[in-house]
């Protein structure tokens, strides 16, 4: 028999593929077409609690569509991205150590980009 928690998907999978589903469409999407559009077995109320969860953390926003409401993104991925390597750097009192020790692993190109970011915003 399988432990349960072998069953469970690495944290910020399922966010991110309701994320995909919602970039991916035209318009907000109901819960249960989010369901359909992933195409994991997951519950239409498990969809409903992430969706929920997204709407509390600003990523996405909700129209009232009948009885429910539909979801639509107000994040792209890249945004998505930034707040939560803010959220982790929030999360340590040593502000300078981290950013240093996150600087000292960029691969070259990648920190030149930076580099190239922070003068055009010293400008």
């Amino acid at each position: 028999m399988t432990d349960a928690m072998d069953e469970r998907r690495p944290a910020g999978e399922l966010e991110a593929a309701v994320m995909a589903a919602l970039w991916a469409a035209a318009a907000p999407l109901m819960p249960s077409r989010v369901q359909g559009e992933l195409a994991l077995g997951l519950a239409r109320t498990t969809v409903t609690t992430i969706l929920f969860r997204l709407y509390e953390k600003g990523i996405v926003d909700r129209t009232r569509q009948g009885r429910g409401y539909a979801y639509f993104p107000v994040q792209d991925a890249a945004g998505v991205t930034a707040r939560r390597m803010h959220t982790e750097l929030d999360r340590d009192t040593d502000r300078e150590s981290v950013l240093a020790r996150f600087v000292a692993q960029l691969d070259p190109g990648d920190e030149e980009v930076l580099r190239r970011l922070l003068e055009a915003d010293e400008r």
